[in-house]
């Protein structure tokens, strides 16, 4: 068990909650609070995931959380692209965010791979 808060992939996965809310503030997503909440609550879940599992103390409890996260980040990466196709963000900024995203999940990937191995 480490301080969550150490991780790099805490780190980026927090900086892109932080993100998503600040683009969810402004422009269409104003009107569309079922969806902006949606958004939300799937970014916020995915650092809050990473700190629960990583805090956890228990191997196969803090990987299954890592897992949520994945899924998570499957879920926000889907909304996001939704966004782009109605038309709330361009699809410059989803490529931008997008690459984010893969780069959580390869980080999130790397991390259940070694607590598996131990």
């Amino acid at each position: 068990m480490s301080n969550f808060k150490d991780l790099d992939v805490w780190k980026k996965s927090r900086t892109l909650a932080i993100e998503i809310y600040k683009i969810t503030n402004q422009g269409l997503f104003l009107k569309d609070f079922a969806f902006r909440d949606q958004i939300r609550r799937a970014a916020v879940s995915i650092p809050s995931n990473i700190a629960e599992g990583d805090e956890s103390g228990f191997n196969k409890m803090g990987i299954r959380h890592f897992y949520v996260a994945k899924g998570s980040l499957a879920e926000l990466e889907t909304q996001l692209d939704i966004a782009n196709n109605v038309g709330y963000i361009s699809t410059d900024y989803y490529t931008v965010l997008s690459e984010k995203m893969i780069v959580i999940s390869k980080m999130l990937s790397k991390l259940i791979q070694y607590r598996l191995s131990k």
